[in-house]
């Protein structure tokens, strides 16, 4: 399993500017955001954006981020829950922050991260299939994990599975999703030849697409949770 890793703190500023005046926000160099949770009034901040950058980079969302508030000492524990960035130019528009309490459960997806290589894959005796990348767990916040490691070195055999059931789950922590779903399988050499036939039988099929209207302004200039 992949233990939470040193925390990640975060300074900000409680924001006054609220609408479509945060891009004078942004063009200064910060990036509006919120803070909300349950039975916690949402809280409308700002951040620096190049530290903001550096820390959404190194973290998931299953990461808990200590939020200082304006200098106070005692943080406030949160994981990044929507990340709103510009469709074009990829430049970060707004942040959600989601407010934990510590005592309280919370329910989030933790990254399956697959360690080892499969000896039958290495002898190309047979192809590796992914399933599910992620399962949903439910935990206090303190028992959260980075992520869960799926060794495929036990894949020895064709035919061979690993499920959500299989995996080596840390104490404290209950697993949501179907234990049943697929995480990895050693398929025969001839199932790549099957798949690539329906692949190639989809790709003549006709799709359609329905026109869809592109927004590039964060949610933030029609208001974010909380906010009027």
């Amino acid at each position: 399993m992949a233990q939470q890793t040193e925390r990640v703190e975060l300074m900000a500023e409680t924001r006054t500017v609220l609408g479509k005046r945060v891009k004078q926000l942004r063009q200064q160099g910060q990036t509006p955001a919120v803070l909300y949770g349950r039975s916690f009034d949402p809280v409308s901040l700002q951040f620096e954006t190049r530290e903001l950058q550096r820390v959404l980079s190194q973290v998931g969302g299953s990461q808990l981020i200590g939020i200082k508030i304006d200098r106070v000492e005692k943080p406030e524990m949160a994981l990044v829950r929507d990340v709103q960035r510009d469709f074009i130019r990829g430049d970060l528009l707004h942040v959600d922050f989601y407010r934990v309490d510590m005592a309280e459960s919370l329910t989030t997806e933790v990254p399956l991260v697959i360690v080892g290589e499969s000896p039958v894959a290495e002898r190309n005796e047979g192809i590796l299939l992914y399933g599910v990348s992620s399962i949903e767990i439910e935990c206090l916040p303190g028992d959260l994990v980075d992520g869960i490691e799926v060794d495929i070195t036990e894949l020895v055999e064709v035919d061979q599975a690993i499920h959500v059931s299989d995996l080596a789950i840390p104490a404290g922590i209950g697993v949501l999703t179907d234990l049943d779903e697929m995480v990895a399988r050693v398929v025969p050499l001839q199932a790549e030849e099957v798949f690539e036939e329906e692949l190639e039988a989809l790709e003549e099929v006709p799709l359609e697409v329905e026109e869809i209207e592109v927004i590039t302004e964060a949610r933030e200039e029609e208001g974010s949770p909380g906010e009027e």
